[in-house]
């Protein structure tokens, strides 16, 4: 048990209030700790002067003035009160649920599928498909290089 702990039940210690285990742990501790154990001793020197200072009756109209200003005292409004229901509260809300379920109710404009752009494009890929599938030789195709050399004009002088 640390220091910060022991403060937590030293009270109930010195008040007798404490249980067989955690008494056991106190006097263990106080045993071990200067510090705590003059700090519980300045309790019991407390409780010691507390205990000899007279107790006071209170007067015979203490009571009724008590109750008195108790009855003076505005009423508190709860931290729950705002949840009470109001005819303005129970009008918006009903006015909310009507509105919902007329707009819900109204009919839906068609939706534009945006599936038909891109089946519009593979039907495109499809016509073309012959194409595409030999596009690798279509790429390295050179037309030009296959054909005899023309004769240039020079040669057509000789």
């Amino acid at each position: 048990m640390n220091c910060g702990q022991m403060e937590n039940r030293l009270i109930a210690y010195l008040d007798g209030k404490a249980n067989r285990t955690e008494r056991r742990e106190v006097e263990a501790h106080l045993a071990a700790c200067a510090a705590c154990r003059t700090r519980a001793e300045e309790f019991r020197l407390l409780c010691g002067v507390l205990d000899e200072v007279p107790m006071k009756e209170p007067s015979p109209a203490f009571d009724a003035r008590l109750r008195a200003r108790l009855a003076a005292e505005p009423p508190r409004r709860s931290f729950w009160a705002w949840l009470a229901p109001s005819p303005r509260l129970a009008f918006a809300a009903s006015m909310l649920l009507v509105a919902s379920v007329w707009i819900s109710s109204l009919p839906q404009a068609p939706r534009q599928d945006s599936v038909t752009p891109n089946a519009d494009a593979e039907f495109r890929m499809i016509k073309d498909l012959p194409v595409l599938e030999d596009y690798d030789v279509l790429a390295n195709f050179e037309a030009l290089s296959e054909l005899p050399a023309q004769p240039s004009a020079e040669s057509k002088d000789m």
